[in-house]
């Protein structure tokens, strides 16, 4: 189990599992760019500055919708690697409610082991994705 405030939700625990079983950090890359080719397009309409996500040197674009009480997550990236880590949390997340998501901490990329290949403007960008869904969770909760 990886050390975060409340168990990690299966979706999620299993994207950690999966990446917990390649020791090659090129091959934990290749993971990540894998997901990021399975990623569902976003609509260029969604591409505005209420859904991009600040402080990543990438253009990130994230959307959430309430759907019987779980939240939707979708995403995008202009980076392939950024658009990979969207990709990880969008399945990670998606299908939670907003008091779920919330619980999760970030500290779960570490049991990855991706936080050690990544840049330290890719690291803080990850946390910044992260951030801007809990937020977007946050206000969907409220509003519902």
């Amino acid at each position: 189990m990886v050390g975060t405030s409340a168990p990690l939700p299966p979706a999620l625990e299993q994207i950690v599992q999966r990446f917990q079983r390649v020791s090659d950090p090129k091959q934990r890359y290749e993971q990540l760019l894998s997901l990021a080719k399975r990623l569902e397009a976003l609509p260029e309409s969604d591409k505005t500055s209420e859904n991009k996500v600040s402080g990543c040197t990438s253009q990130v674009y994230i959307t959430a919708e309430l759907v019987d009480g779980k939240v939707k997550f979708h995403g995008d990236s202009d980076s392939q690697l950024v658009k990979g880590l969207v990709a990880l949390l969008i399945r990670g997340l998606n299908d939670l409610t907003p008091a779920q998501i919330l619980q999760i901490t970030p500290d779960f990329i570490q049991a990855t082991g991706l936080n050690v290949s990544l840049t330290p403007s890719r690291a803080n960008g990850f946390y910044n994705i992260f951030r801007m869904m809990q937020q977007k969770a946050l206000q969907l909760g409220a509003n519902a």
